[in-house]
């Protein structure tokens, strides 16, 4: 592979995947460049040092789940106007965020974010920032359906207090579901990537959170 065809959010990516089978801490610069096919003195084109590489990965993988939300551009305006029930609605919407974190190449940043944050203090700052705007989604949510009068009226306080309890649930479900995912393409190196990542959601794990979820909204009901 010619050093044109090389830049630098490849060389991200590369450490990303490799991150993923072998942990960040054990991703060394020749494990980049033979996945990338290139030199390793040819990465220094692009990055400085190892530790350069690792922080604009951490960043990276910062915009792309950042780019996640859990609403819709027109998920306020159905439930202002009455167009869904809120269990339909955070059935949806739940089951998209599962699949979209479920899949490549967000499960792997994913994983090494969530990683990462025990190590880094801007992998945590992620984290923390991605459950901050997860919970106000959802608070904006209900807010819509408690001034369309489709759910029972709640004081702001109570509202917050769904609504991160909701985060928290949809967050733990999450992260069980992901590391089992992460467990499976362990445990079954030789499948490679591309066809473990095609496996459909879990339906019965899926189904499980859906269920907790509901139990929380009926208190809204």
């Amino acid at each position: 592979m010619s050093r044109k065809n090389i830049s630098q959010e490849k060389i991200i990516q590369a450490f990303i995947s490799c991150a993923f089978d072998k942990s960040a801490g054990g991703t060394s610069l020749a494990d980049i460049s033979e996945i990338l096919e290139i030199k390793k003195a040819s990465l220094y084109n692009h990055f400085s040092s190892r530790d350069e590489m690792y922080n604009a990965a951490v960043e990276f993988c910062g915009r792309q789940i950042g780019a996640v939300h859990f609403m819709q551009e027109k998920t306020l305006e159905s439930a202002r106007n009455q167009k869904t029930s809120i269990t339909a609605l955070f059935k949806n919407h739940t089951t998209r965020f599962f699949e979209r974190y479920g899949n490549e190449p967000l499960f792997e940043m994913y994983v090494f974010i969530r990683t990462e944050q025990y190590f880094n203090q801007n992998a945590l700052r992620i984290i923390e920032k991605e459950e901050a705007d997860f919970c106000e989604e959802i608070r904006q949510i209900l807010l819509a359906f408690s001034a369309a009068e489709k759910i029972a009226r709640k004081t702001e306080r109570e509202l917050k207090d769904v609504s991160a309890a909701l985060t928290n649930l949809i967050f733990q479900q999450r992260d069980f579901y992901i590391a089992r995912r992460k467990e499976t393409v362990r445990q079954n190196p030789e499948s490679g990537a591309g066809s473990l990542f095609a496996l459909p959601t879990d339906e019965n794990f899926l189904g499980r959170t859906l269920r907790l979820q509901d139990a929380i909204l009926k208190t809204l009901l």
